[in-house]
């Protein structure tokens, strides 16, 4: 299984496959039927209508156009443009929701300046139609990147919020100045294939009392936080710190994987944010823009037709 695991992520991370896959007519649709469960649909209108059925359940939402490592300056902020008609549309239909993207797919892998510019659109945006925004965690390369960049929107922006992942040895350091900043704090364990140097084995001891810690640290400050994990066990420790008239934090799970822990912690009295992926055809989508998959070898998902088939399974 473990091996099975290896191989999903590192092929997860191989951009000429996922090229080859998306222009393979029977592998889109092999992958379609894969992602239906986790995936809110193939068009923005889809994911809205999957994120109004959440909303009337009473949870929130993040909505997120799959896609990253856009490596063609055009296209990038051509992919800013979708981003910015999901948070028109959404505001426009009234959707409880933020949302969210990795830097690397409006263009910071092009340039650093560029990517800074597009979320800055971006950020614009989500602020004038009451949206959080979310940065998504991507490789321990572009770590430097993204908290630079989210860095620089905190200059102008008090919405913007950011992920780091419990596995990496240099979060407790990255946290302890993203607790000086705005914007909420998005805890996820992280699964992307790191070096032991850097990173906590997966499933492991270290990665569990990290997490444990980042989290309690979170709640306690009382810092607008995101707890991103399906681990009941976990989410069962850390509910003496969740504080519910806090108002400063929230349970995020991905639509479809934790319908059960989705239940538990809605029974429980705690608010709880689902995870919406919509996939449209083309640009620099792949199933790899979601760090929110990764979670399980035997719970793969793939993007829909127009897009690469690779797993991201995540907390």
């Amino acid at each position: 299984m473990e091996q099975a695991t290896q191989a999903m992520r590192a092929l997860a991370l191989d951009e000429v496959l996922k090229d080859q896959v998306a222009a393979d007519p029977a592998l889109r649709e092999v992958a379609w039927r894969v992602a239906e469960r986790y995936v809110g649909g193939q068009t923005v209108a889809e994911a809205l209508a999957r994120a109004a059925l959440v909303n009337a359940e009473g949870r929130s939402a993040t909505l997120d156009y799959m896609g990253e490592s856009c490596r063609d300056a055009g296209l990038a902020t051509a992919e800013t443009e979708i981003f910015l008609d999901l948070s028109r549309q959404a505001a426009a239909r009234g959707t409880n929701c933020s949302v969210s993207l990795d830097l690397s797919h409006i263009g910071s892998v092009v340039d650093r300046e560029l990517g800074l510019a597009n979320a800055t659109r971006l950020a614009e945006a989500t602020a004038a139609a009451g949206q959080e925004m979310m940065i998504s965690a991507e490789g321990s390369d572009r770590t430097d990147l993204i908290l630079w960049t989210h860095e620089r929107l905190c200059e102008r922006f008090d919405h913007v919020g950011v992920t780091i992942q419990a596995r990496l040895h240099r979060t407790a350091e990255d946290l302890d100045r993203l607790l000086r900043r705005p914007g909420r704090i998005r805890l996820a364990k992280g699964s992307f294939l790191e070096p032991e140097s850097i990173a906590y084995p997966r499933d492991s001891h270290e990665l569990r009392a990290a997490y444990l810690a980042h989290a309690t640290l979170l709640l306690d400050s009382g810092h607008l936080c995101s707890i991103a994990t399906h681990d009941l066990d976990l989410l069962d420790e850390l509910q003496p710190h969740m504080r519910r008239d806090s108002g400063a934090y929230e349970v995020e799970m991905l639509l479809g994987l934790g319908v059960d822990q989705v239940r538990t912690m809605r029974d429980r009295g705690h608010p709880v944010r689902e995870y919406i992926c919509s996939a449209p055809s083309g640009g620099c989508t792949s199933a790899t823009a979601s760090p929110r998959i990764r979670s399980a070898c035997s719970r793969l998902w793939w993007t829909p037709p127009g897009a690469a088939v690779i797993p991201r399974l995540t907390r």
